[in-house]
Formats: structure tokens, sequence, C-alpha cells
């Protein structure tokens, strides 16, 4: 059953695959999550929510992504179990298996576009504020020594 080696191989990647693209998805929904717990008098990180749009965009490629390498792992089982069964009644099957690893290789590949869509929508240079870094005023500095004095920390 030498035949079985690639779709097994496919099959494999296509899981690890999945588990890549659904990490990317519970990341975008958490970071959605965590912008729609900003409040709307925040003003220091309300601009933080004018991304939502774009990252409910990336969820949606993911999600796209994520469809069709699971069809994709799908068509590729189905293309094992009927490449054992008809070696095992003996029946013809090239025909039918090349095309069902086509159809399998097609949908990964299409997978693999809605991902690289995503990346670079991902690169965005919005997902590197995730915290906006503030300048340290007197004001400020004023406050982290009072919070120092008194939990009774020296400053250095």
């Amino acid at each position: 059953m030498s035949e079985a080696t690639a779709p097994a191989f496919v099959l494999g990647a296509v899981a690890a695959f999945i588990a890549v693209l659904l990490s990317r998805q519970t990341v975008v929904l958490d970071r959605i999550r965590s912008l729609n717990e900003i409040a709307d008098d925040d003003t220091a990180r309300a601009h933080l929510k004018r991304d939502i749009p774009r990252l409910r965009q990336r969820a949606t490629l993911l999600n796209s992504a994520t469809h069709l390498a699971l069809v994709s792992g799908i068509c590729t089982s189905v293309l094992l179990v009927l490449g054992f069964v008809s070696a095992f009644l003996r029946l013809q099957h090239e025909y039918g298996a090349g095309i069902l690893f086509a159809v399998a290789v097609g949908l990964l590949g299409a997978s693999l576009f809605r991902f690289a869509q995503e990346v670079r929508m991902g690169l965005s240079e919005t997902d590197h504020y995730r915290y906006a870094p503030q300048r340290p005023t007197p004001r400020r500095l004023a406050q982290w020594s009072d919070i120092l004095c008194a939990a009774q920390i020296s400053p250095g």
C-alpha cells in the first residue's frame, strides 16, 4: 500500500495546519474580546477599538481557511479509506483516487491562500499596540512614588 503514503502525509500536514489556524483564531478572538472590554470613556485606549472591524475580517478569513482545511482533511481521509477498501476488493481505483487527491490538495491550497491573506492583514502596525506606551509624567511619577511608599518598597 505504498499509494497510501502521500495521502497519509497530507493528512498529517492538514492536521498540523488546522492546529495553527485555530491557535491564531483564538488569539484574534481574545484580542477582540479585550478591545470590547475597553470603556468608551477610557480616552487613553478608546482609539484601539477602531481595530475591531479589521480583527473581525481576520477572524472570518481564519474561519474560512479552517473550513477549507477541514474539508481537505475529510477528502484525504475518504481517499485513504477508499484506497484500502478498493485494494482489499481488488478494484481499480487509480482515476478516482487521483481525482480525490487533486481535490484535497486544491482545497488545502485554497486554505493556504486564505491563511496568507490573514497573515498579510495581521502584519498591520495596529497589532503592535496591545497596551499603548505611556511616557512618564511628573504626575504619574508621583503616583508611582505614592504607591511604592504605601507598599513600603524602596524605589531603588
